[in-house]
């Protein structure tokens, strides 16, 4: 049994049964046939679906978001934001996917023609994370659904009332009925039932979005099974603060980035690496920006945090913080477990941290923001990349070319100049390192989970 609990009261929202062998086993038999179907339909008419997608998406947004904030905990005018995003993509694909997968000619020697095309897989499983349960989900399934194949999903067992709700949105945008399927499973029955499905011969390729640790555990599954395999792990994403840089635009951006989700984002920022030059007056903004953050019910208009999704993560959170401080962090604000019901986090920030520190190194998954002191560029970008993962970063600088030169140094997926690291379905999204492999998002991203065919015709 699945029961899924309100973070911002822990009371429980609804039950629901756990699939078994059997009914998952029911569920691919029924993609299967779906898609050898849908991969025949011509890619105007799979447009036409997706638009209508977009339609629905739009047109229910405050009930769909209300649902996201009830499970996860998210403040709502960010819910409402992930399911506009959410639709943005279900357009951006609709009008650019047959662009993407137009065969591509080519003359080879002796006069053959050379001829390159992107055909569907088949069934691809896509287990997603809690954190941005629409937003997540879309951004793996509308590529794949486009390219022509069909999708499994395992959502977390936290939002299962949101994967119900994405499974009905495709249904009812006029897909068929089986070609995007979810299914559900408890935390205890993750790997087993990952393992079973990942092993199933009708299913051609795993997309995980999650914890590094996670991905270990598909990659290996997939790895022993052969089946192709994007993964978007964990982040611990450095934003570099140089001395001529405008701090009150960057404190602005760096905060947002912060509290974003409430702290909860693979992207967001966590190590802020200051130039020494400037770092007690970015350090007393930053501080009193982190002051002024409203904590609170998510779906009061006035909070800009709300509590975390999960009991676990916010202890897990708070120990990662204790250990800092024990270590010789300067504890500037937050830090403290709340009194009251509601898996509520503070907004904190740690100074002083080193190398050793557990905020140093490690993921942190909630609002907690670490400051780190560098005396030149060389030393800020050797301290950036100074960590196991490698998925976002952000250079702040007045100056266009330093800045640049500085982030042709950061290793990293993706890295901004002066602005948050986001998303964007117009460029490709992914990790190096721990961070993961493949992209998502763009034209390399439909074409993650596509056989590349190439023909000769003489």
């Amino acid at each position: 049994m699945i029961i899924t609990v309100n973070p911002s009261t822990e009371e429980p929202i609804a039950e629901y049964s756990v699939m078994t062998s059997g009914q998952i086993e029911e569920v691919i038999t029924l993609a299967e046939s779906d898609y050898l179907s849908w991969k025949k339909v011509s890619l105007p008419k799979r447009s036409e679906l997706m638009k209508q997608l977009a339609v629905l998406l739009r047109a229910e947004k405050e009930r769909h978001a209300a649902q996201i904030s009830l499970e996860m905990g998210k403040p709502l005018s960010q819910a409402v934001a992930e399911v506009q995003k959410s639709a943005m993509l279900c357009d951006y694909y609709a009008e650019h996917a047959e662009a993407f997968l137009t065969p591509e000619l080519s003359l080879l020697d002796g006069g053959a023609k050379g001829v390159v095309k992107f055909e569907p897989l088949g069934l691809l499983l896509g287990i997603m994370p809690w954190n941005f349960p629409f937003w997540q989900v879309f951004r793996f399934a509308v590529p794949a659904l486009m390219a022509g194949n069909a999708v499994l999903l395992k959502h977390a067992p936290n939002v299962t009332g949101s994967a119900i709700a994405i499974e009905q949105l495709f249904r009812d945008a006029g897909f068929p009925e089986h070609l995007y399927r979810a299914v559900h499973t408890s935390l205890e029955d993750v790997d087993r039932l990952s393992g079973f499905i990942i092993d199933h011969p009708a299913v051609q390729g795993v997309s995980l979005t999650g914890s590094t640790a996670a991905g270990r555990a598909v990659a290996a599954k997939a790895g022993r099974a052969l089946k192709r395999t994007v993964l978007e792990l964990g982040g611990s994403d450095p934003y570099l603060i140089l001395d001529d840089a405008d701090l009150s635009r960057a404190v602005d951006i760096c905060a947002a980035s912060r509290l974003l989700n409430s702290g909860q984002s693979c992207i967001s920022a966590k190590r802020f690496i200051v130039h020494s030059r400037v770092f007690s007056e970015f350090e007393n903004l930053l501080l009193q920006r982190m002051h002024s953050a409203v904590m609170g019910d998510p779906f009061d208009p006035a909070v800009e945090v709300g509590p975390l999704a999960r009991a676990d993560l916010r202890l897990q959170l708070h120990q990662q913080v204790l250990r800092s401080v024990s270590g010789g962090a300067s504890l500037l604000c937050g830090g403290e477990l709340p009194s009251g019901r509601g898996f509520f986090y503070p907004p904190t920030l740690l100074s002083g941290v080193r190398k050793g520190m557990a905020t140093y190194s490690e993921e942190t998954f909630g609002p907690v923001a670490t400051l780190i002191e560098a005396h030149d560029d060389h030393e800020a970008v050797c301290i950036a990349n100074d960590t196991p993962y490698g998925l976002g970063s952000a250079v702040f600088s007045a100056n266009a070319e330093r800045a640049l030169s500085v982030a042709d140094q950061l290793d990293a997926g993706n890295c901004f100049i002066n602005s948050m690291v986001k998303s964007d379905p117009l460029m490709p999204f992914g990790g190096i390192k721990e961070s993961g492999y493949g992209r998502e998002l763009s034209v390399y991203g439909i074409r993650e989970f596509v056989n590349v065919k190439s023909l000769s015709v003489s």
